[in-house]
């Protein structure tokens, strides 16, 4: 079962967040701060980021955070995954295959012309996934600027 995450859902969230950042996954963790502001956001409005809870036979498995951007270049709104995250022992059952049926669903009901993702090149296990499922990889290197210090809230 997928659902939204809800305010009860605190607890859970925080901690399987806090685990993902420590996961080879991701390249650096991200202050504590970050968890909690991110729980906040999705309990204040949907208009910018998503949670949903990954549930098998009752027990939490998992969780996902979309983010919505506009993109000219993908002639519309661009759902982001920006995070997937299934628990070691509900690996390799078909959690995330569940998952992407129910992202794309979600998407084309509302209209996004695209779903984007990332992963670290070391996470084969997910880009195989990703390929099976028909997502491409983009041919251009993605750049930022961090505009405020992660460190301080």
């Amino acid at each position: 079962m997928i659902r939204k995450i809800t305010q009860k859902d605190r607890d859970v969230f925080l901690s399987m967040s806090e685990m993902f950042y420590s996961s080879p996954a991701v390249l650096h963790p991200v202050p504590a701060s970050f968890h909690e502001e991110t729980f906040c956001t999705l309990m204040r409005s949907d208009e910018y980021a998503l949670g949903y809870l990954l549930e098998r036979e009752g027990e939490c498995a998992g969780y996902a955070l979309l983010a919505k951007t506009y993109s000219r270049e993908a002639g519309g709104m661009v759902l982001w995954l920006e995070e997937l995250f299934v628990l070691p022992q509900f690996r390799s059952h078909g959690l995330g295959k569940e998952f992407f049926a129910f992202l794309e669903k979600y998407a084309e009901e509302n209209h996004f012309a695209r779903i984007r993702l990332e992963t670290e090149e070391e996470n084969v296990r997910a880009i195989s996934l990703y390929k099976s499922l028909g997502y491409g990889e983009m041919e251009y290197r993605q750049l930022y600027k961090q505009l405020r210090d992660p460190s301080t809230k």
